[in-house]
């Protein structure tokens, strides 16, 4: 067997051999009355490589052998030390007999559990729960925990990479183990999702995004993120690695209570007999699995290889719509793969949006065959007849209905400028009469909905909108600043601003300023670009109003803006008024 350096130094010298017969062919091209060499001139090589035509008719520009051999070498420089057994004869150091599972005293269990403490500052108990927990898996889930050492080389490299972004102590990553056994597909009955089990709620506090095509929860990069800002958030209030996983599985609540019965000791094995029976072994759970991942060989356990490494697959954006199918049989690239590598698409279509980023995560020999044939990829049509149209429409659907979970503090107006609707939609799409709502009340929403005359409030004739002529508004009984902001076609933050108001409470009879600025801005015909300065309270939508055939597409995309959320008063915005 050649050695990945010697291989790595034979690829090398190839590639230098081929560019040199390159070159002696240029040269020969030189008469010998060549004084002077001219300037290079600029060659642009065909990295790609015209493949057998398509069964459908289309031809597949293949990955060139030179630049995937690039890959291999980038691979090799910096992956040519890793070395994944999984032969059980050369891992079986202890010789133990093929359906052997090894049991040792206490004093072993504790011994080894007591250095593992050395190694961490997670406080690491050995007791009968535990060893309950380590027989579990060390022997009546014995395969279970061989697939699950053989999932950790994908899953722990990501995990590690984003706890130690987020100066949480590694052996956390132990905890996806107990929480879902490296299944990202995995779901429980109470309904959390994914490596981290999410549930709705936390995963919504968290950004992660749940539609009717996706779910970030089952996303393993999205997730972990997630996943590690919670763990921080829990660390914040207990300051105790196991306290944060016993709020991480059954929730602050049911922690507090527990700390409350025991008088205030905030300490993990104090509150045990007050929790919740499931979270009394997640705990001791955790520290089974990290023993018996640690020592797996003397338990006469051995990694089954998972179907790709972590280092040998590569993530890149889409830019339009496309489908499993289309990747599968277009390009080659497994079902099986695709489905493992991105289970946050749930019908196995990859949406598209101007104002959001999604992702395909493949196995990096495919990236080069994907990058080259990307533009054919979008309009490729499967065997299955699954043209683009198609998959737009089923998106449309999908995104037609949402459901709004009404937050403290919000109110109908807030909750209509939020998906660019009218109050009176909302009303009329969940049988309302009046504008009274609830924290926690669920609100159907269709944000594709386009403006309806019908439910648009009156335009003034002026270009200032006032509620009387001197431009003030009298608050009446049960209105709000949010009704009132929508009435007036302004924000909230403007009316608090213009009023020098510092909470949002207002009183029936109370004067309020409602100087709405023009419906539109007069600009120079012949100007192609014009500067807009941000007041307080503006937001995109706000500015883009102001300028006639402006979107806010528009306006992130010429500014570079990713986050919408980071405006602040005084900002100069770039507007394009070509076409005003």
């Amino acid at each position: 067997m050649i050695a990945p350096k010697n291989i790595l130094f034979i690829l090398s010298v190839a590639f230098v051999l081929s560019s040199s017969s390159m070159l002696s062919a240029q040269e020969e091209q030189l008469t010998d009355t060549t004084l002077t060499r001219p300037a290079p001139a600029k060659v642009v090589l065909d990295t790609r490589m015209v493949a057998d035509t398509h069964e459908l008719g289309h031809v597949i520009w293949k990955d060139s052998p030179v630049l995937a051999m690039l890959d291999s070498m980038a691979a090799m420089k910096y992956y040519g030390d890793y070395d994944f057994v999984t032969n059980r004869d050369s891992l079986n150091i202890y010789g133990f007999a093929l359906n052997e599972k090894p049991v040792y005293t206490d004093s072993v269990y504790a011994a080894r559990i007591d250095s593992l403490n050395g190694e961490t500052t997670i406080e690491l108990a050995y007791n009968r729960v535990v060893k309950d927990y380590i027989y579990l898996y060390a022997n009546k889930k014995k395969d279970l925990t061989a697939r699950m050492l053989g999932l950790a080389e994908l899953y722990f490299p990501l995990f590690e990479e984003h706890l130690d972004r987020f100066n949480i102590p590694l052996e956390m990553k132990y905890l996806a183990i107990v929480e879902s056994a490296l299944n990202p597909s995995a779901g429980s009955r109470a309904g959390a999702k994914g490596l981290w089990q999410f549930m709705y709620g936390t995963g919504k506090v968290y950004g992660l995004r749940v539609t009717s095509l996706i779910d970030e929860r089952f996303d393993p990069y999205q997730a972990t993120i997630a996943a590690c800002e919670h763990m921080n958030d829990l660390y914040d209030i207990y300051g105790d690695w196991s306290l944060v996983m016993a709020a991480y599985n059954s929730g602050a609540g049911n922690v507090n209570k527990a700390i409350r019965r025991t008088g205030g000791i905030k300490s993990y094995w104090a509150i045990w007999p007050f929790l919740p029976r499931e979270t009394r072994g997640y705990v001791p759970a955790f520290i089974a699995v990290y023993y018996v991942m640690t020592h797996a060989a003397e338990h006469n356990i051995y990694p089954v290889p998972p179907s790709i490494f972590y280092y040998k697959i590569d993530t890149l954006r889409v830019h339009d719509v496309l489908s499993f199918d289309q990747v599968n049989e277009m390009l080659g690239v497994p079902m099986d793969d695709l489905r493992l590598l991105n289970p946050l698409y749930k019908k196995s279509i990859i949406p598209y949006k101007d104002s959001e980023e999604f992702y395909i995560c493949l196995p990096k020999e495919y990236v080069g065959d994907f990058i080259n044939n990307e533009q054919a990829l979008y309009a490729y049509v499967t065997k299955k007849g699954t043209e683009k149209k198609t998959l737009l429409a089923e998106i449309k659907k999908a995104q037609e209905r949402t459901i709004h979970i009404v937050r403290s503090g919000e109110n109908l107006g807030l909750i209509a400028r939020k998906y660019h609707v009218y109050v009176s939609q909302l009303k009329a799409w969940n049988n309302k009469r009046s504008s009274t709502i609830y924290p926690g009340q669920r609100l159907v929403v269709y944000p594709s909905a386009k403006y309806n005359p019908s439910f648009a409030p009156k335009q003034q004739s002026t270009s200032t909108a006032t509620a009387s002529p001197n431009g003030v508004h009298t608050v009446r009984s049960g209105e709000n600043l949010g009704l009132i902001a929508t009435k007036y076609g302004c924000s909230v933050n403007q009316i608090k601003s213009w009023n020098k108001l510092s909470k949002n409470t207002i009183q029936p009879g109370q004067k309020l300023k409602v100087n709405k600025p023009a419906t539109a801005i007069k600009v120079d015909e012949n100007a192609e670009y014009v500067y807009h300065t941000v007041k307080a309270g503006d937001t995109l939508w706000d500015i883009a109003k102001l300028y006639d055939g402006v979107t806010v597409n528009q306006i992130k995309q010429l500014n570079n803006i990713t986050n919408a959320r980071r405006l602040k008063p005084g900002d100069k915005i770039r507007i394009s008024v070509k076409s005003s």
